[in-house]
């Protein structure tokens, strides 16, 4: 498919999504929000800490990180039922030898957290996090060529990560909705969602801005019911996660996980 033919379908894609706005906006989520398949989460008036616990991805990305900060992480994860760990591609053995015959699940990043490393090594990478122990990816999208307006680009790289980890792995994409406008946060989702991807995540945590509740229902309504949204950055609260699930977050990418499901206050990613 030529660039002018994938530009126009995207906006018939996103012409149609505002035609359908009201139908989505009375979307009711559902008590599945744990799941890869992204349905939606529960509503927020009756969400609790545990309820949201296997919805978040308990997360630890600073370079600096430690192996018994790792283990620690691992621990907490089968402590408070979380869905899974998210490390570092180094850190993956690790957290899989901590968490082996748990119901942990290993998210690990690929193309962190710039976006902007080749199809081939992302694919590599993915093929590495996978024999590793990675039971998740979460990729960058190539921000760059999307602000570019190199659509094809952006879908071959997402399309890339899919395939290698086709069958072993559902993809989540990063967009870092922090350095995008509107109508680009709404193409990168259409792309990832055209690309075969599972979810479609809003940051690293290293770019600016925070998971907003605005951002969800955009990125919600972009992709449909179908495909999971993952909340990640400054989310550091059982009534931040609440409203982000509201707004249609099936996954909460966060370091204060504890601090969310026993109702207190985080400071970290």
């Amino acid at each position: 498919m030529n660039m002018e033919a994938l530009v126009e379908q995207i906006t018939n894609q996103i012409m149609q999504q505002l035609t359908n706005k009201e139908e989505l906006k009375e979307m009711k989520p559902t008590a599945s929000s744990s799941n890869a398949s992204g349905q939606a989460g529960s509503s927020s008036s009756i969400i609790t800490g545990p309820a949201i616990a296997r919805m978040i991805d308990h997360t630890l990305l600073k370079p600096e990180s430690t192996k018994e900060q790792i283990v620690k992480l691992c621990e907490e994860a089968k402590e408070y039922n979380f869905a899974t760990v998210c490390v570092n591609p180094y850190w993956v053995q690790t957290a899989a030898k901590e968490l082996k015959g748990s119901s942990v699940g290993i998210t690990t990043v690929v193309g962190f957290p710039l976006g902007a490393t080749s199809t081939f090594v992302k694919i590599a990478e993915t093929r590495d996090a996978l024999a590793n122990g990675a039971t998740e990816i979460d990729m960058v999208m190539n921000i760059g060529a999307l602000k570019s307006g190199d659509f094809e680009t952006v879908k071959k790289d997402i399309e890339g990560v899919v395939l290698a980890a086709k069958g072993h792995a559902p993809v989540k994409v990063i967009i870092e909705t922090g350095l995008l406008e509107i109508e680009e946060k709404k193409k990168a989702c259409i792309l990832a969602k055209m690309a075969g991807a599972d979810f479609v995540k809003t940051s690293t945590g290293f770019g600016p801005g925070c998971a907003t509740a605005e951002d969800i229902k955009l990125m919600r309504e972009a992709v449909g019911p179908d495909l999971g949204v993952k909340a990640s950055a400054c989310v550091r609260d059982l009534d931040t996660a609440r409203k982000l699930v509201q707004a249609g977050a099936t996954r909460i990418g966060a370091s204060s996980g504890i601090a969310i499901v026993t109702g207190g206050k985080g400071t970290g990613y």
